[in-house]
This record gives structure tokens, sequence and C-alpha cells, in this order.
């Protein structure tokens, strides 16, 4: 670049920061340190043109390396607070007016105005500006009004708040979290978009100034990111480092882009690459202990949270994951002391809700887990989790409807999570969507043949439609995981007295009682043993069965059963009557506190007079 040229860009950044326009004059004076990085008064210049203090300070302490003689620079880091006051360094010279006293001057004492502002001077001038604007306004809201809506989908009982835009977040949010970009060709609509709300970003830990010679590189850098290029955000970051060899945060956000990759062997390196730089760097030790657990689950990671939080007791991360471990583990009662400290450095965060939704489920406060899933969903609609969560929270609390939305909504996004379809199928069977919980539940486990409580609903479920077979085959898988399950027993009981199996049915109901973990379930068993005795001709036993439920507590069995078993008493007992063995109606499945459905009974003919 000929020296003419640098000349003339260097005064074009003068003017521009005289005319106050920073953007102009950082761009310009970027350009040039690009030519020639150790031009003092390059760098001097800049530090008038960037926003924030830091970057003030460093372009300062930059030139002062470059000139270490250099007055204006002592002078601007003194008064940056960046060096202890010095007689010997001059003040700055005033050249110029202070602005109050420009406002003091008469008003012949001012100097004349020209151009434009001499323009807007003018009354007149005003006046017809303000026309002009008044008439944009008008044609806005006419043509707002009248130009057809794209319709918007939203979760009905919704209210929605739209949060910040969306800010460039290096910050992860779960443990072995990995945020997945959505494509503009393919797949759902964005949740955002679909809900007509920008997400809550999380913000940097810290947000370190960049130099001038990686700044640009830094930018194309978010740009990668918010599209989850990792390879090329990886590659620009590569270039920061180059620049930047001292910034202990920019081997970090390189480990963490690996770790998104799911690389996460090379994410240890980095993030070890950036502990060589500061060793006290908190974010380095909470990385370690994420790409540990996601190499190893069975990693302990205790002793890495620990360094994270002795070199930053104030960083809400650290606590939040560690919760987040410890929910990972079954363990509660270790997750809410960490949650209580994250809650109270990251007061506002849907994440740190969310995590207590999930440790309450755990514990089995369902009405607290719902409170705390419904406000990690308010904070921010954009946390897909969180319809996750949601949905099971309203399932433990026996909203099965409520669940059904929520859940839809998730399965959108994360159609191959086979543990979501099973607790969508229980919402359509506790909702009496039996079709609807048959497909759903049969998707659930072809995704995740491990989802025991699925057989269980899809078993009752085939059985209030009268899938006899499938019935059967449903509770029988159900047996396999869970062989101590008074639910599938008694599922089982009920299809073998459908398919007029009474043997089977009797035998059923006699391994149902010995299953049993409550008085509402031992009545059921002897319930259904009664009529197996019925369905096979053994009266007498039969009649000692109800005799014994109707002995029990009314509070023990449903009305249906117990007006049943009344009337069955009576036939027997009445030699002109003889007991009803039509199959009655089944059961509706509810969860119990361990996650196993058990069953309810539902209406039950009476039994009818014979000749």
């Amino acid at each position: 670049m000929a020296d003419e040229e640098v000349d003339t860009m260097f005064q074009d950044a003068v003017d521009a920061l005289r005319r106050g326009d920073k953007a102009h004059a950082k761009d310009v004076l970027t350009r040039l340190l690009k030519t020639d990085q150790n031009n003092a008064t390059y760098w001097i210049w800049l530090s008038a043109s960037v926003e924030t203090t830091k970057e003030r300070v460093y372009c300062l302490q930059t030139a002062l390396k470059l000139d270490p003689e250099n007055g204006t620079a002592k002078r601007g880091l003194v008064l940056l607070g960046a060096l202890p006051p010095d007689e010997n360094i001059q003040p700055f010279p005033l050249n110029r007016s202070r602005a109050w006293e420009e406002k003091l001057l008469l008003a012949h004492e001012r100097p004349s105005e020209k151009g434009l502002r001499a323009a807007f001077a003018s009354p007149l001038t005003r006046l017809a500006g303000v026309l002009v604007v008044g008439l944009i306004i008008v044609g806005v809201v006419v043509f707002g009004f009248l130009t057809p809506r794209t319709n918007v989908f939203r979760p009905s009982g919704v209210s929605y708040t739209a949060g910040p835009s969306p800010t460039f977040t290096l910050t992860p949010t779960f443990i072995n979290a990995s945020p997945q970009a959505t494509s503009s060709h393919a797949g759902p609509t964005p949740l955002a978009a679909l809900l007509g709300v920008s997400y809550t970003a999380t913000p940097l830990y810290v947000n370190t100034p960049r130099s001038p010679l990686s700044q640009d590189i830094y930018n194309a850098a978010k740009t990668y990111y918010q599209q989850g290029n990792w390879d090329q955000f990886i590659s620009a970051m590569n270039q920061v480092a180059t620049a930047e060899p001292t910034s202990a945060d920019v081997p970090y956000y390189i480990a963490e882009a690996y770790r998104f990759k799911g690389d996460c062997r090379s994410a240890l390196e980095y993030y070890n690459n950036a502990l060589k730089i500061d060793d006290k760097f908190a974010p380095a030790y909470l990385g370690l202990a994420r790409a540990s657990i996601c190499i190893d689950p069975s990693k302990d990671p205790s002793a890495l949270y620990a360094l994270a939080i002795q070199y930053d007791p104030n960083y809400g991360n650290t606590y939040l994951d560690r919760a987040n471990y410890n929910i990972s583990q079954k363990n509660a009662t270790l997750a809410f002391p960490d949650l209580i400290k994250a809650s109270q450095l990251m007061p506002d965060s849907a994440l740190v809700q969310l995590a207590y939704a999930q440790a309450y489920l755990l514990d089995g406060d369902n009405a607290k887990a719902l409170a705390a899933a419904q406000k990690a969903n308010s904070i921010d609609l954009t946390l897909l989790p969180s319809y996750l969560v949601l949905g099971q929270a309203y399932v433990a609390n026996e909203q099965y409807q409520d669940a059904i939305k929520p859940l839809e909504t998730y399965l959108i996004y994360k159609p191959e999570d086979g543990s979501a379809y099973a607790w969508l199928g229980q919402a359509y069977a506790e909702t009496g969507e039996y079709k609807l919980a048959v497909d759903t539940l049969n998707k659930a486990l072809a995704l995740d043949p491990t989802q025991r409580q699925a057989y269980v609903y899809l078993g009752n479920s085939n059985l209030q439609l009268g899938n006899l077979d499938a019935a059967q085959t449903g509770f029988q898988n159900a047996l396999k995981f869970y062989p101590d399950s008074f639910d599938a027993e008694i599922g089982l009981t009920q299809t073998f007295y459908k398919l007029g199996q009474f043997g089977n049915a009797y035998l059923q109901a006699e391994t149902s009682m010995s299953k049993v973990t409550n008085d509402t379930q031992k009545a059921l068993a002897i319930y259904w043993r009664a009529k197996s005795q019925v369905g096979r001709g053994s009266f007498g036993n039969a009649l000692s069965d109800f005799q014994t439920l109707l002995s029990m507590p009314a509070s023990d069995m449903t009305s249906q059963m117990r007006q049943d078993a009344q009337n069955q008493l009576s036939a027997l007992l009445t030699p002109s009557l003889t007991p009803t063995i039509e199959p009655t109606n089944t059961r509706t499945p509810k969860p119990s506190g361990t996650g196993t459905p058990s069953l309810t009974e539902t209406s039950t003919p009476e039994a009818t007079n014979t000749p």
C-alpha cells in the first residue's frame, strides 16, 4: 500500500472519529494495522474507536509496548485505571473548548451552522420533516393491517413473552449436550420460529477483548458457531489462537466445539491447552469434567468440579453441571444443595429450573417438579428438553391431557427418542386414546425395547381395543422386564379371563396375589380370582373370595368392583341365580411412584337372573 494511500486512510479514520462514526474509524484502523501492526499511533486511535473499557486498555497497552515513552498511551491507561498515577506524565492538552463552555455561549457568539445542520436549524424544515415522518408511519400501519399474516403455531394454554435477540454464546447447556443446527432446507421448523420467540442465550464466561488482527476472524467464527459448523469454527478459532497465544479462552472454545462434535478426546487436549495458559481458568476444569463423562460415563468428575469451584466459586454452571451429574446418578439429595447455589448465581436460568424439575421427579415430589418444569418452559420457550420434562411432570401428577401437547412438541425435534414416545403413549392410554396409544407405544419399543413400562400400557391398550392376543404378548413381555410387576400380572389375568381361559386366569390371579404391595392391589387380585373361580365352576371358592373382598374397607376398591362383588355373592347364595361369567370391562393404568403403572377398576356388569 502506497504511503499516500495510507495517509489518506488514516486521515479518513481520524475524520470519522471526529464525526462520532466509531464503526467506520475502527474498520479503517483495523485495515491499517493489518499492514503495520507495530504502529503505536494506529493503536492509540483505535482505542478511541472501540466500545468497551477492556478493548481500550488492550489497545493502549499494545501501543505502550511498541512505544514505552508514549505519553498519550500512558495518560489513557492512567485515566482507565490500568496504570497508577504518575506526576511525570503530562496531562492532555486543552486546545479546545469544553462541552460545558460551548453550552454557555450566547447565540451570536456561537459559530454559524453549515450544511445539513443549518438546514435542520430552520423551523420550516423541521416541520416538513415531521409531516414526512407522519406519512411514513401511516403507510406502515395501513400496510400492516391490510397485508395477510402467516399463521404461527402456538401450543394451547401457553403465553409468550419474547426474549432478547439471540447472542453469540459458547457456553454449553447440559452435561454432554450438543447444540444442533437446524437445516434451512429440511427437517422441522426451528422451535424459536415455530413459537414466534427468540431463545434465551447463555452469556460468555469471559468476554476477552480481541486483537484487531483477529477480530474479523473471530466474527466469522461466531457465524460458524451459530450455524453449528464446528469444523469451520475450529479452523477460524485456531487462527485467532495464532494471533492471541496467551488467551486461555480460545483453546477452551475450540475444546467446546470438539465436544459438540462428539470428539471428546480432542476436547480434552484443548481444555488442557487452556490450562497450560492459565491454570486457574475455571471453565476448563468444568470442560474436562464434561469431556471425561463423555468418554467414560462411569468416570467420577467430582475432583474436577471441585477445582472449577475453587478457582471461581461464583461460576454457576459448575454447580448446575454437578447437580445434573448427581441427578444422572439418581441422587437427588446431593443435587439439591448445588441447585440452591446455582439458582442464587443464575436466578433467571431456565436450565436451573429444568434441573430442579428432574431432581423433584427423582425425589417423588411431583407437585414441585411440575412447578419447576412450568417455570423452566416459561423462562425459555425454545429450551427443548423442558417440553419433555414438562410432559413427564404432568404424567406424574396424573394430568395426562396436559402432558400430550408438550410431549408432541418435543418429538417433532427428537423423533428418535424412544422414552419420549413411551411417555406420550402412556398419556394417550390414560385419556382413552387407545389406538393412538398402541401406535405410539409400538414406535417407542421399536426405538428402545428397554422401555419396560411401555409393555404394560401396550398390553392394557390392546386389551381395551379387544386385541387379546396382542394384549397377552404385551403383558408377557412386560413380565420379562418386570418379573415382580403386579400390573402386568393382573393385566394378564384379565386377558385370560376375556379369552375364556378361566383356569389360566385363576392361576395368574394366584400369582398376582404373591406380588401385591398394598390393600388396593390385594382387593383387585381377590376380585379377579373370585371371578375366575366362577368361570371355572368353583363356586365355593368364589363365594369365599367375594365374602373376603366385601369384608375389606370400601376405600380399597372402586364402587363398581364392590357392587359387582355384592351381585355375584347374591347370585351364589341364591339357588335360582347363577353368577355371570361374562367378560367384564378392564381397567385404566395409573403410574405408581416408581414409574411402574398400576391399574384401577372401571365399570363391571351386574349378575343377571337365569331361568
